[in-house]
């Protein structure tokens, strides 16, 4: 992997079909996963591995018990970090991503724990619906949308 890169954080995911999705986007763009625990599934489930076809070998991972293992071990910039939640204040079109950032996401269900948005208002983002019918978007769907607009500089758009 060259350095520096996007880090894809999953706090509590809970479908393994779209972690192995992630995953295997994150060995296309040579990001690093990272999962924060409790999951919802058990990495050895043939799910995560079938969505992520035999790409799930190469995923660069890295695991933490909770949110607050992860910020104590890679202690963050503050302005590395990228929520994503559907009321987030601005859309994913806004910031200007570094390289080596943190876009972190939620579990399907709940999306990100209120003590983990605490504070961090101004760096919560949104993909935008044109629909009033759709609640929310696929986390997987999402998290490829984000990536990609995050490495439009490095990816020539």
């Amino acid at each position: 992997m060259s350095d520096p890169c996007l880090k894809i954080v999953l706090v509590t995911p809970e479908i393994p079909y779209n972690t192995g999705a992630i995953g295997r986007t994150c060995v296309a763009l040579n990001l690093e996963l990272i999962l924060i625990k409790p999951y919802g599934f058990s990495l050895d489930e043939k799910a995560v591995k079938r969505a992520g076809t035999d790409y799930w070998k190469h995923v660069t991972l890295c695991e933490y018990d909770s949110w607050e293992a992860f910020l104590a071990d890679r202690s963050p910039a503050r302005e590395k970090l990228h929520f994503f939640e559907e009321d987030g204040a601005e859309t994913f079109y806004a910031p200007e991503y570094p390289e080596d950032g943190y876009l972190v996401f939620g579990c399907e269900s709940a999306g990100l724990p209120a003590s983990v948005l605490e504070g961090m208002e101004d760096r919560t983002f949104n993909l935008p619906m044109l629909s009033p019918l759709v609640r929310s978007l696929n986390l997987a769907n999402v998290a490829t949308a984000v990536i990609y607009q995050a490495m439009r500089p490095k990816l020539g758009g």
